[in-house]
């Protein structure tokens, strides 16, 4: 074995090391009406034997919570522990409180503001020259689920869901709404009681700025960055090693979630997804100690894990 094969297998036991304990929470695994090269089980399954501890299952078009609660109770050998949360597009009826609260009470981890139904995602998709992978001739098109009335104010249905939200626990993110909607709704939901904040990839679809970013970071939301746009090999990646650099320098690694945001096929996996990213910052100059919670407690603490 050449001193170049030795290294190279020092780094590979040096990525499965960061990884004891990771948690993916934005992975799109099936089943689903968009295609997806991995469903739930199996996905818990890879993590497991990779260490993660828990994942957190997305899907545009229904709650999976249930899912989640099977493989939990059917599954203990598993060591990850599967979760999943509700997206707030047409599918579930939009604003709906009444399914926010129910997905709360069977689990559920994370509340998603609308994302294919959102107002900001259809224009931003009218005007892009390629198509969301999640979109499907399936079913009609996704109508637009407006926040705001006429005159500017949070509908009552958002508010209701906002409540729900500092009641149970349930983390909101920010799902594809535009950036400037995103911090007047967070400045509500603080008001309000909510507690966990996860800003969904602003470097994609929501139009956000780095000040922006800053300032959504500094209400005390966690920026989550989707590895499916940054890590080579991915075919969504449309950001650079030194972009990604410069959005964790931003807020700091104490304040950054790498997520997957992959499961789509052919595509990296989302444990790939997860190996290269960690490759990544260690080519970057981050430390084991840096990267860890970017991977690992950050997104725990979000979701309700770490306390």
């Amino acid at each position: 074995m050449t001193s170049a094969d030795t290294a190279t297998l020092d780094q590979e036991a040096r990525i499965s090391e960061i990884l004891q304990g990771a948690v993916d929470p934005h992975v799109h695994s099936g089943p689903s009406i968009a295609p997806r090269a991995v469903d739930h089980l199996e996905l818990a399954r890879e993590l497991s034997g990779a260490g993660f501890s828990a994942v957190v299952t997305k899907d545009h078009d229904y709650s999976g919570v249930m899912c989640a609660a099977l493989i939990r109770a059917h599954h203990p050998e598993l060591s990850t522990q599967v979760f999943s949360g509700i997206v707030l597009n047409n599918v579930v009826g939009g604003l709906n409180p009444y399914a926010v609260e129910h997905s709360a009470a069977m689990g559920g981890k994370v509340v998603w503001l609308p994302t294919l139904a959102a107002e900001n995602h259809l224009a931003w998709e009218a005007s892009s020259d390629w198509s969301h992978p999640a979109s499907t001739q399936k079913i009609r098109p996704a109508s637009a689920v407006p926040l705001f009335d006429a005159d500017g104010a949070m509908l009552p249905e958002l508010l209701d869901i906002l409540d729900v939200c500092a009641a149970t626990g349930l983390a909101l993110a920010s799902g594809h709404i535009h950036v400037s909607e995103t911090k007047k709704v967070f400045a509500e939901a603080k008001k309000r009681g909510v507690e966990r904040l996860i800003f969904t990839h602003p470097e994609d679809i929501v139009g956000a700025s780095m000040e922006d970013t800053l300032e959504i970071a500094d209400m005390g939301a966690q920026v989550e960055h989707s590895l499916a746009f940054f890590v080579e090999g991915s075919k969504f990646r449309n950001r650079s090693n030194e972009e990604l650099k410069a959005f964790i320098d931003l807020v700091g690694p104490e304040r950054t979630i790498l997520c997957s945001d992959l499961g789509q096929v052919g595509t990296l996996t989302p444990l790939q997804g997860f190996r290269k990213a960690v490759e990544t910052c260690l080519d970057l100059g981050y430390t084991e100690a840096q990267i860890k919670p970017m991977v690992s407690a950050n997104a725990a603490q979000v979701i309700g894990l770490g306390g």
